[in-house]
């Protein structure tokens, strides 16, 4: 998610983008979208896989290794390729199409869905963004967000969306559940206790997000998404075959790829937060090109927004002090949505407690 600031109408639909973008004659960025930043990023071999077929196997030794590389990944990456996680391929293939439909279709029918606030369930538009320095910027992209559990919603159209999204959604919902599952084994934390009763994950928080980023005259004038942490516990995400999203490693910017049929997982908030910062939450960004459109689905998977999310009792225990400071899930999610800025203070940094001296 980016970072979008109170000062300005985050949710604004604007078809001045597609407009741009299909132009032949375009050169240059216009200024309300222009935000020079530096897109160079290294390429790493080195970002881990997990196997989800062993993290849910009969093999007792290749499950244990599948945990152990699980929890090793959230700590020392904070993302991985997942494989092997049941997803059919067809599925990924009828969610693109559909998207490419939905950005298709007239401007008319989209905005029914311009956002009246940060917490409508069904938002489509643009973002503009602020710096510290109160100035504000567009971001090349247009959007597509929807609240799918505990409660779904999605446009009518196009025809068949409804469906292939309420399926999809609903098998990401199962692969987090096992990954938290997981993550609780590593930690030795009980599972019943923290999935059900702490998380309260049948009420789980899921947003669905697909992002069109158009070809650009200038990518190194104009961003999809500046550097941001996800809120929620893990985020999961596809892309057509057109690579856009950098991670932060060492404090060095990486291209974050993906084999076909592969989904690209990050730690998120929730999770740094409630492991005591065991898993980490890193910063990543959405980078444009000049020769391809960019088409990504996502969906952030948080725990129910009831849920007060603090670091686990046992490894407060084990750590002598929380390193954290607790909050309501979807009062978080809201802070995020509408008080941060480029280059300030994230919510995630604001929950922080620093050791005493």
């Amino acid at each position: 998610m980016a970072s979008e600031s109170d000062s300005f109408k985050p949710f604004e639909f604007d078809s001045t983008l597609k407009i741009l973008s299909d132009s032949s004659t375009l050169k240059a960025v216009p200024s309300k979208f222009n935000l020079t930043n530096d897109r160079n990023a290294f390429t790493s071999d080195s970002l881990p896989t997990i196997d989800f077929s062993a993290l849910v196997g009969c093999d007792p030794h290749q499950r244990s290794n599948a945990v152990h590389d699980l929890a090793t990944a959230c700590r020392d990456w904070g993302f991985f390729i997942l494989v092997n996680h049941g997803v059919p391929e067809r599925l990924m293939s009828e969610m693109f199409r559909k998207m490419v439909e939905f950005f298709n279709l007239p401007d008319s029918e989209k905005k029914q869905y311009e956002a009246k606030s940060a917490s409508d369930p069904i938002k489509c538009g643009n973002f503009n963004v602020a710096n510290t320095s109160n100035q504000s910027f567009t971001l090349w992209r247009e959007y597509l967000k929807l609240y799918v559990h505990p409660n779904f919603h999605c446009p009518h159209q196009p025809q068949l969306l409804r469906d292939v999204v309420q399926e999809y959604t609903q098998m990401i919902r199962v692969l987090v559940r096992k990954l938290i599952e997981a993550i609780c084994e590593a930690l030795e934390l009980n599972q019943r206790r923290y999935v059900d009763e702490i998380l309260k994950m049948e009420s789980s928080f899921q947003l669905f997000a697909t992002n069109y980023y158009p070809r650009c005259p200038q990518p190194d004038q104009a961003i999809g998404i500046p550097p941001h942490t996800d809120h929620g516990l893990f985020t999961f995400l596809i892309h057509n075959g057109v690579a856009g999203l950098q991670i932060e490693h060492d404090g060095k910017w990486f291209n974050a790829d993906s084999p076909k049929n592969a989904i690209l997982v990050n730690a998120a908030d929730q999770l740094e937060i409630f492991t005591n910062g065991r898993c980490k939450s890193v910063k990543h960004r959405a980078v444009v090109n000049e020769e391809k459109d960019r088409i990504s689905i996502v969906v952030a998977n948080g725990p129910s927004g009831e849920a007060v999310i603090g670091p686990a009792a046992a490894l407060v225990e084990k750590d002598r002090r929380a390193k954290y400071c607790a909050m309501k899930y979807e009062e978080y999610v809201e802070s995020q949505l509408t008080k941060s800025r480029i280059g300030g203070k994230s919510i995630l940094e604001q929950q922080m407690i620093l050791p005493a001296n």
